[in-house]
């Protein structure tokens, strides 16, 4: 994620998963949808869940409760796709909710804890106190790495 020295704030996306919260930069995110039938592509990983077919365009989805080694549960009318761009590969990402867009000043960015709940701290850029709530920057690079990420792009190949 490259923040700029000048740059203030960061707007980020909020969404939940369990009963965290979580934020990624809007500059990544391309669009939040409802959750839509998604075809299953044999020999991906667990968390790939499939394909949809978003305005003609096929987009491999992944489920972050289980990238992150979070319970799966049932999609809920509250389900969201977030479809992201990382490293120019547009994904979606299954959360449970998205809940609102928010600045959150550049220094109130703390680095990642040791320990923060159940998600790899690799994934993580940061986490911010906002009010009451405490906000999971998710650096979105780093939750698909290259091999996955090329799994990901030439998942039409394996339809």
């Amino acid at each position: 994620m490259n923040i700029e020295a000048n740059v203030k704030e960061l707007k980020v996306i909020v969404f939940q998963l369990k009963n965290e919260e979580y934020g990624v930069s809007v500059e990544q995110v391309r669009s939040i949808e409802r959750i839509q039938h998604i075809t299953r592509v044999p020999g991906t990983a667990d968390f790939v869940k499939g394909v949809i077919n978003l305005r003609g365009v096929v987009t491999p989805i992944i489920d972050l409760r289980s990238r992150f080694g979070i319970e799966e549960i049932q999609y809920s009318d509250s389900s969201r796709v977030i479809i992201v761009a990382i490293n120019e590969v547009n994904v979606g990402l299954i959360v449970d909710a998205a809940n609102d867009v928010i600045d959150i000043p550049i220094d109130e960015i703390e680095p990642t804890p040791e320990v923060v709940g159940s998600v790899e701290t690799s994934y993580i850029h940061g986490v911010a106190k906002i009010d009451k709530r405490l906000l999971i920057i998710l650096n979105l690079d780093k939750v698909l790495n290259a091999d996955e990420l090329n799994e990901v792009e030439n998942i039409e190949a394996k339809m």
